[in-house]
């Protein structure tokens, strides 16, 4: 396990999901959305996503993608979005922990990585089978004190 960047500890704070049985794809678009973002602010996006308010514009992948008002090519990805919500919520009690002004901080990094597949198997006719694979992701992310 390692993060993509090696960030200040004193004004940080970081955490780091593996394994989750969620879209790779769907994360990275969802990730890209928020990253940037303050804290409140990406929750509320994430939670109007959840609801059915807010599409999620697909920018990499979207190909036959339907269209969403207000975003293009898009989707609401809830599962995806309940994930990512309660890791940015985690990352902040991190913060809290920490000493770190909780209500005062941006997503500094926000990455979603394929993780290692489920192996399984689909039975198919005649006593065969088919492997039928179930795709991971693992999330990062690194909170940062806003610089007032």
């Amino acid at each position: 396990m390692g993060y993509s960047m090696d960030p200040d500890p004193e004004t940080t704070a970081k955490a780091y999901w593996e394994e989750l049985q969620i879209s790779p794809k769907k994360s990275n678009e969802v990730c890209n959305m928020v990253k940037g973002k303050d804290v409140d602010r990406a929750l509320d996006m994430l939670e109007e996503v959840i609801e059915g308010d807010r599409a999620v514009p697909y920018e990499k992948h979207h190909k036959g993608v339907g269209h969403q008002k207000g975003a293009g090519p898009g989707g609401y990805p809830k599962k995806v979005s309940e994930e990512i919500r309660s890791l940015i919520e985690e990352c902040r009690a991190n913060a809290e922990n920490k000493g770190l002004d909780s209500e005062n901080m941006r997503i500094k990094l926000l990455a979603a990585h394929k993780g290692s597949p489920i192996q399984g198997f689909r039975s198919r006719a005649f006593g065969r089978s088919s492997p039928s694979d179930t795709k991971t992701t693992n999330l990062e992310i690194i909170l940062e004190e806003k610089e007032e």
